[in-house]
């Protein structure tokens, strides 16, 4: 296959006239190298949750587009993502998630590291019985931190350390969903399932944009959250998505509903709202819980969705929280024909992006147009450094 540059032209045309992103875009795998970096890489993407280390010591070792990563809760309690390689020889540090009681240490040689990062013990690195070296200065050759930030319970990384702080990048979200930063309890083990489907992981972002789809794909749903009752969320260039008039609270066998988060405005009695904070994370905020759905790119042609739920206490009725997944997992199912679908047609040679409706496919067109943003941008970064 050509490698050379994708045209991105017809991607940044006004929302009439545009195209969609091409075929290489969900099937090539050096556009999927290019997109990692252009992305993923040089944004705050998401990796997991901060439930996942919930104590002091935990440690849980992860893999993004390929990269090993160690999240740790150190001492202190602050969370911490590493790269999870000793610094000596590259050798994989923590191969299962676990509670580390004492340092971090390297199977390999044994060279040792605390939870936030020092390294604390090198055996043997100056000859039997030398423990020391002046070619090796321990304060220099701590584990490699990437950049991380918690918000909605999710770990956010910037792997380049480039991107502006994670307050400053997602300013316009935070300011819209200022309602909701309060603390919020992850519903444990029958709050979190995933999903392996079959697509790229962009084609799972324009569906979770845009509500055009829900008369066909959610029946159920829209049996009561209709289409007309749906608008659309647009903020160029940070997220897009939709939202509902209609929220319906979800209720017990006698009538128990889950507890609403406090002080919220007299909008939310009623409404919902269902965000992509680009690139990979879909976050859904109402009254009584919140979710996210980490998109972990696993190549071009397949992407593992990480679903979690919170909610406004760590105490909740279990029968309700049960209820409650399996009500959202039914939702998201119901979409996987659809990504898996796109995604076999991005197969046919003489597909040209497709085209998008004006008058309902904005969301979707604002991620298409950031991503050929940042693509062409990196592009232009890349040829001014050759």
């Amino acid at each position: 296959m050509d490698h050379s540059p994708t045209d991105l032209s017809n991607v940044r045309r006004p929302i009439a006239q545009a195209h969609g992103l091409p075929n290489a875009h969900y099937t090539d795998a050096a556009v999927f190298e290019e997109e990692k970096h252009a992305l993923l890489f040089d944004t705050w993407s998401g990796l997991a949750v901060a439930a996942d280390v919930p104590d002091i010591g935990d440690a849980v070792p992860l893999s993004f587009l390929g990269m090993p990563l160690l999240m740790v809760r150190d001492r202190q309690g602050t969370l911490r993502v590493f790269q999870n390689i000793c610094r000596h020889r590259g050798m994989i540090l923590v191969s299962e998630p676990r509670k580390i009681e004492g340092a971090i240490r390297c199977p390999y040689h044994s060279w040792c590291y605390s939870t936030d990062g020092e390294l604390v013990s090198t055996p043997h690195v100056g000859g039997p019985g030398q423990n020391k070296h002046d070619g090796i200065d321990r304060a220099l050759l701590g584990l490699i931190e990437v950049r991380s930030h918690i918000w909605m319970g999710v770990v956010w990384i910037n792997v380049s350390g480039t991107a502006p702080a994670f307050e400053d990048a997602n300013a316009e979200l935070l300011k819209r969903w200022a309602e909701f930063d309060k603390p919020i309890f992850h519903g444990g083990a029958d709050s979190c399932f995933q999903l392996d489907v079959n697509c790229n992981w962009k084609l799972a972002v324009e569906n979770y944009c845009e509500s055009y789809h829900l008369p066909w794909v959610h029946p159920g749903l829209n049996s009561y959250s209709r289409l007309e009752d749906h608008y659309h969320i647009e903020e160029k260039g940070l997220f897009a998505g939709q939202g509902t008039h209609v929220y319906r609270q979800l209720k017990g066998e006698n009538g128990d509903v889950f507890p609403d988060f406090e002080g919220l405005s007299d909008t939310w009695d009623t409404a919902a709202e269902y965000i992509t904070a680009f690139p990979n994370v879909l976050l859904g905020v109402h009254r009584d819980h919140t979710f996210a759905i980490i998109l972990e790119p696993q190549g071009p042609e397949k992407t593992r969705e990480h679903v979690h739920l919170f909610y406004t206490t760590p105490d909740t009725d279990d029968a309700l929280r049960q209820k409650n997944a399996q009500q959202w997992k039914e939702v998201f199912v119901e979409d996987v024909f659809v990504v898996e679908g796109m995604q076999r047609g991005r197969h046919a040679v003489s597909f040209d992006g497709g085209r998008f409706s004006p008058a309902m496919d904005g969301p979707t067109h604002l991620f298409h147009d950031w991503v050929a943003g940042r693509l062409n941008a990196r592009r232009q970064m890349d040829q001014a450094a050759e």
